[in-house]
């Protein structure tokens, strides 16, 4: 039979929510999006490691809301009052740690959503004890939002993990290679994600399609001390 060929073909990430695998790594947190009774405060704190599903959970909740989306170190002052004027999530807050500036606005902007009575989502890898933002304020109010983390996965999240990973790339692997994967890979979101863009760039660069075989290679490739 001839052998599949692999083309470069644009990623196009689906962020629906029929795109989202619950399991219990996640399950809290995709219940907290999904409610339909107000978080505590109107506010709720998002966390969890690189690709577990945290930027996903903020389209589904800005689908369903009809939310903005905006990253933290996007946030300037004059922006708040527009802003304000609904549903908001705003994405990696703790990468504005030092940003003074930045925390100045995100600490206006949830203050004024409070008093209008608008919900507010903050995403971070962390807990939110961890963020360490250098305006107090702004921490403490973080500190006591309601806390919803996406914890590691365990086999059937990382699964279907993969399995949207080469979706999102158009890729079709052989039936065996993510169960292949999964028992041999580092447990973490952010492997999954480097495997899968390794396995796209050494296919389309043999012009080979995506088997079992060819991801024992890329595992054998990797040293000891490199995540695959």
């Amino acid at each position: 039979m001839a052998e599949q060929l692999s083309f470069d073909l644009p990623v196009r990430q689906a962020l629906g929510r029929e795109d989202f695998f619950v399991s219990p790594a996640n399950a809290v947190a995709v219940a907290m999006i999904e409610s339909a009774t107000p978080w505590p405060g109107g506010r709720l704190v998002l966390s969890g490691p690189a690709g577990s599903g945290k930027t996903h959970l903020a389209h589904v909740w800005a689908a369903r809301t009809g939310a903005r989306i905006i990253p933290a170190r996007s946030l300037r002052e004059a922006d708040v009052p527009r802003l304000a004027a609904g549903p908001v999530a705003v994405e990696d807050v703790p990468g504005i740690a030092t940003d003074l500036d930045a925390q100045k606005a995100l600490f206006h902007l949830y203050n004024l959503m409070l008093s209008e009575r608008r919900a507010l989502l903050l995403t971070g890898r962390l807990d939110p004890a961890l963020w360490r933002l250098s305006l107090p304020d702004l921490q403490s109010r973080v500190q006591a939002a309601q806390h919803a983390a996406l914890d590691p996965p365990d086999d059937a999240l990382l699964s279907a993990v993969l399995a949207k990973l080469f979706a999102d790339r158009q890729l079709a692997p052989k039936p065996d290679v993510i169960p292949y994967l999964i028992t041999r890979m580092d447990r973490s979101f952010a492997a999954a994600g480097q495997i899968v863009d390794r396995l796209d760039r050494l296919a389309l660069a043999e012009g080979r399609t995506l088997t079992r075989a060819l991801a024992a290679r890329l595992l054998d490739r990797a040293s000891p001390d490199e995540t695959p």
